[in-house]
């Protein structure tokens, strides 16, 4: 894809082999990490992308000579990829155990399509602490240790979930909220809650509801309140029924029922914009 660095991308991600994970981490998930590593073109350099890295840089040139990025970073122009791509180009260039503080943006820029392994198939690792931000090389000072512990005391207890790929459960407080990543159009989501909701199984279980969606780098993220202690554990544990007959239900190019027509108009009204 050749864009101009002011372009909007709205799928940005396209074309990575680990989309959805990286949607859900600029977006949902406080700390995680996804090891790849550059293209053979590119020196086959171990890259970490990130949720979040001190003081929200986008990119640190390790000093082992690997690079970590940090997707959370607020970054220019309206291709994250192209952003992020750039942060990387700078991080390969910059010594050993520096920073890139800002990206500098011009129309000749890498995407991280451009940059990155795409035949690799990276798996992501959600972690309760900021841990990952030491550099194994680098000395825990008490100021470190500090800072680091004030950013642990900030992340909302977000787990993802077995049996339904690309969904993470979070403990928002006075709330629990399970939020799915995926690769279909949002008016098709709001379909397949209302033929759920029609037979009353547009919930995981008793005491949850489908509360709304937003878009998000061009993904859907449907969203669902749950009741506190409903736990992790518990959405596991109805997770693999749950996704087969909510992929039946978005799967199906049936003209809605009235029934289900009714359904439909209830949830758009009382659906709460969410981001």
């Amino acid at each position: 894809m050749s864009t101009s660095r002011s372009a909007l991308v709205r799928r940005p991600f396209e074309g990575l082999p680990a989309e959805r994970d990286l949607v859900a981490m600029r977006q949902l998930i406080p700390a995680a990490t996804l090891p790849t590593r550059t293209s053979a073109e590119h020196g086959s350099v171990p890259v970490t992308i990130a949720t979040i890295l001190p003081m929200a840089w986008p990119a640190i040139r390790r000093t082992d000579g690997s690079v970590i990025l940090g997707l959370q970073a607020s970054v220019p122009g309206g291709d994250l990829s192209r952003a992020f791509g750039q942060a990387l180009h700078q991080a390969l260039d910059s010594e050993d155990g520096t920073p890139v503080t800002s990206v500098r943006l011009t129309d000749a820029s890498p995407r991280l399509q451009d940059l990155l392994d795409v035949t690799d198939d990276p798996q992501i690792e959600v972690h309760d602490t900021f841990d990952f931000w030491i550099d194994e090389a680098a000395e825990r000072t008490p100021e470190v240790e500090r800072s680091l512990a004030q950013a642990n005391d900030s992340i909302m207890p977000t787990r993802p979930v077995p049996g339904l790929p690309h969904a993470y459960w979070v403990d928002a407080g006075p709330k629990e909220h399970l939020r799915w990543v995926l690769d279909a159009e949002e008016d098709r989501v709001i379909d397949a809650v209302a033929r759920l909701h029609a037979r009353r199984e547009s919930g995981l279980g008793e005491g949850t509801k489908y509360v709304g969606s937003f878009r998000a780098e061009g993904l859907t993220v449907p969203v669902w309140d749950l009741p506190k202690g409903f736990g992790a554990g518990g959405v596991a544990a109805v997770a693999e029924e749950f996704r087969a007959r909510f992929e039946e239900a978005l799967a199906s190019t049936e003209p809605l029922t009235p029934a289900e027509r009714r359904a439909r108009g209830g949830i758009v009204a009382r659906q709460v914009t969410l981001r």
